[in-house]
């Protein structure tokens, strides 16, 4: 079952960041269709917040059509928005796990390598997509 975590530093709403976890679980394939997520009050608890605000990030996610809540039974998952397998990703996770090893040793905060990764897949993407762009008659 997914743990959610709050950024109280971030800028993000608190239901949006609800969301995006939840969205990063279904595409690493932590949560699958058929999965429980935690239930309103539980969430409204551990993280100190209004349950109003758990329930906005649900119906959100329902919205999406992710999620359906069953009333009296609690709030499940509908589909994955998984790519390749869990089982196929565990060794990218452990490159990932040991550069950011070497990324904390050379002194880089949670907030640097987030600037560096995204920054990065950014000109990475752009470079991707100049390369497979049809050369233009002329």
């Amino acid at each position: 079952m997914i743990e959610f975590v709050l950024d109280a530093r971030s800028k993000v709403n608190t239901y949006v960041q609800l969301i995006q976890q939840v969205k990063q679980a279904l595409r690493v394939g932590l949560l699958v269709p058929g999965d429980q997520l935690p239930k309103v009050r539980d969430v409204a608890q551990s993280l100190a917040i209004n349950p109003n605000t758990v329930l906005k990030a649900y119906r959100e996610l329902e919205i999406e059509g992710l999620v359906e809540g069953r009333p009296g039974v609690g709030t499940f998952v509908r589909r994955t928005l998984g790519g390749p397998p869990v089982a196929d990703q565990a060794e990218l996770r452990a490159d990932l796990v040991a550069w950011l090893g070497r990324a904390r040793a050379a002194g880089l905060s949670p907030e640097d390598v987030i600037a560096l990764v995204e920054t990065t897949l950014r000109a990475t993407l752009a470079a991707e997509a100049v390369r497979t762009q049809p050369a233009s008659a002329g």
